[in-house]
């Protein structure tokens, strides 16, 4: 991955929405917000996305096919809570995203590389998000 992007990764506001007024924003290399300890718990957490593949712009309509697809296989796994999510970039750069507490590791990462995402943001409890690549 070139730096810009990475650099853009970083750069970026991960949303997360718990409630219809409730939002906490995840940043990488940072502790997880207050908002989101009590809600996670002892259990691992990803920030991830089936938009844009390879971070290239692509359809609406096959980006919409592709997130309800990750959103479905992620509501098919035991154990798992999936919320609403959004990333915003610092150059305007928006992808709706979800917030999922309980998928194992190996799982998200299988997903990401179906969704051909270049990298996803995760951490454990109430630690440090980090940017996962996945290549």
């Amino acid at each position: 991955m070139d730096e810009s992007l990475l650099e853009a990764f970083h750069a970026t506001a991960y949303h997360v929405n718990l409630d219809t007024v409730t939002w906490a924003t995840i940043r990488v290399d940072l502790m997880l917000p207050g908002e989101l300890v009590s809600v996670v718990g002892s259990r691992p957490w990803a920030f991830i996305t089936a938009w844009n593949p390879q971070a290239r712009r692509r359809p609406l309509a096959e980006n919409l096919a592709a997130q309800r697809e990750l959103l479905a296989t992620l509501q098919g796994q035991p154990d798992v809570t999936v919320y609403s999510a959004i990333g915003v970039g610092s150059t305007g750069w928006v992808e709706p995203s979800l917030f999922v507490i309980g998928a194992p590791i190996a799982v998200l990462d299988s997903l990401a590389r179906k969704h051909a995402q270049l990298a996803y943001v995760h951490g454990q409890a109430n630690g440090v998000a980090h940017l996962r690549l996945t290549d």
